[in-house]
């Protein structure tokens, strides 16, 4: 008997729990037509938050923003009608908020946020693509947990995130059922970007996993966020402090769109 009262107990307060975040909005007018008319860029860290460090001393939220504008303009010359709006075009500090908030307000039908990886293990290297949702690993727990924590250096955090506390394993896996709605989308999407770094540029691909990152809880279209590889690993921050790095990862999230574009307009 008391087995079951506390299972109901369990229950009932994960409903509530639930219950408490809000649904997310309604589809964009675009996105109900199947059309990618806006694209929301977002350059991961910036300005007083400069994300991981590589040995040799490259910031994350400058190689990011570099990774971002190239994207950027390259989609403006290959697709005239594609409108591109940038979460920064400067090496500012912008909260994962008001992030979401850009993409919302442009009505964007995709959103791409560009990260870099870290790792104690010096040695760790490779390509990873989020999309929201519950975390399967502790690993992708740890991720998002270091990603969140930009949130402290923000004003009035709490009152903002609604208590969310970026320490908490739970407080992440509550916040998993907001992208629902975006979730096929985000994977097609996500695939593809893991897809193109693998067989086109030969790069070691951990795939597509889910995890609860601020940044793309409250964007209402599918979302993603690259980790475009391990700063921290002396030979990647070569890699994606190199000119040539980072056109590669431009050409991969690139290469990624065109694919993902034609199959959601056919």
């Amino acid at each position: 008997m008391f087995t079951v009262l506390r299972a109901f107990v369990g229950f009932a307060l994960t409903c509530l729990l639930i219950a408490a975040i809000p649904s997310p909005p309604e589809p964009t007018r675009s996105a109900k037509r199947n059309l990618v008319k806006t694209i929301c860029l977002d350059a991961g860290h910036g300005g007083k938050d400069p994300g991981c460090l590589g040995p040799k001393g490259a910031q994350e939220g400058k190689v990011t923003l570099k990774i971002i504008l190239e994207v950027g303009k390259r989609l403006k010359s290959e697709f005239p009608d594609l409108k591109v709006v940038y979460t920064r075009d400067t090496d500012d500090f912008i909260e994962l908020n008001e992030r979401a908030n850009i993409a919302n307000r442009s009505r964007s039908d995709l959103f791409i946020s560009v990260h870099c990886n870290a790792a104690t293990n010096k040695a760790a290297y490779g390509t990873e693509t989020y999309t929201m949702g519950l975390h399967k690993t502790d690993g992708n727990l740890n991720v998002a947990k270091r990603e969140n924590s930009v949130i402290l250096q923000e004003k009035d955090y709490q009152t903002t995130y609604n208590g969310f506390d970026p320490s908490s394993p739970l407080a992440h896996i509550m916040m998993a059922n907001y992208q629902s709605a975006f979730m096929a989308s985000s994977v097609k999407f996500a695939s593809k970007v893991e897809e193109q770094f693998a067989k086109v540029y030969n790069r070691k691909s951990f795939g597509v996993k889910q995890a609860g990152f601020l940044v793309i809880w409250r964007t209402a279209m599918p979302s993603v966020l690259i980790e475009t590889g391990f700063l921290t690993n002396p030979e990647e921050e070569g890699y994606l402090n190199s000119e040539k790095g980072q056109s590669e990862v431009a050409d991969a999230i690139i290469g990624a769109f065109k694919k993902y574009k034609e199959e959601i307009e056919k």
